[in-house]
């Protein structure tokens, strides 16, 4: 029994084993795998429909050079989505609500861009620590600031996509409390909560998937600047 609104983010364990991996593995199954047939099934379809449409709308604002990554940040999107949807699932674990997970998928996706960068264009990448036209007594500080800037970004990607799923779980939790306390005490009362309840379900199942393409969607705009 939960003591806390904040114990459905614990990391499960198993004799005293941590599930996470397991948690962060099981959602793979979930998508359907292309078969030999001549023609595929629906749902095949149109996941090869929404991978085409994601890579498009992407990858075409980017030069050549970072369509190497068409690969790494489509499985990302799916991998994200995938943790977020299986996570509104009724007794399961959401990966993504653990600050930990989410920076370090910031970090091992937001570092090799800026080293890209720096091995591509130097001068142009360096560049972007001080501004054009900036006044001489300021240039000491805009450079500290610009690199503060850049190594807080992948802790504002991680931030971003944990406070999202785990406010948004929150909700539905005191909601689903509200409907079950006022259930005997206010039936009308608790009607109306649990029509908000499920409105709010409908609303995280679409930030679940926003959240992922938000995330996948600045890495490829870091990794425009220095491609």
């Amino acid at each position: 029994m939960m003591t806390s609104l904040f114990d459905q983010f614990m990391s499960p364990t198993f004799i005293g084993i941590p599930l996470i991996a397991l948690a962060t593995t099981i959602p793979w199954l979930a998508w359907p795998t292309p078969s030999t047939r001549w023609l595929n099934y629906r749902l095949l379809t149109l996941q090869g429909w929404f991978i085409n449409q994601f890579t498009h709308h992407l990858f075409t604002p980017m030069k050549l050079g970072g369509h190497k990554w068409a690969v790494i940040l489509t499985s990302l999107l799916l991998f994200l989505i995938s943790l977020n949807m299986m996570g509104l699932i009724p007794y399961t674990f959401t990966p993504t609500t653990q600050l930990s997970v989410n920076l370090g998928l910031a970090v091992h996706y937001d570092l090799p861009t800026v080293l890209i960068g720096l091995r591509n264009r130097p001068a142009i990448a360096l560049g972007h620590l001080l501004p054009e036209g900036t006044p001489t007594p300021l240039i000491p500080i805009l450079i500290i600031i610009e690199t503060i800037s850049l190594f807080i970004r992948p802790l504002a990607l991680g931030v971003r996509l944990t406070a999202n799923l785990t406010a948004g779980h929150l909700l539905i939790q005191l909601t689903a409390t509200a409907t079950f306390v006022l259930l005997p005490l206010l039936p009308a009362a608790a009607a109306l909560t649990m029509v908000l309840m499920y409105l709010l379900t409908v609303l995280e199942i679409a930030v679940a998937m926003i959240q992922a393409y938000v995330f996948v969607l600045l890495l490829s705009l870091y990794l425009q600047e220095n491609v």
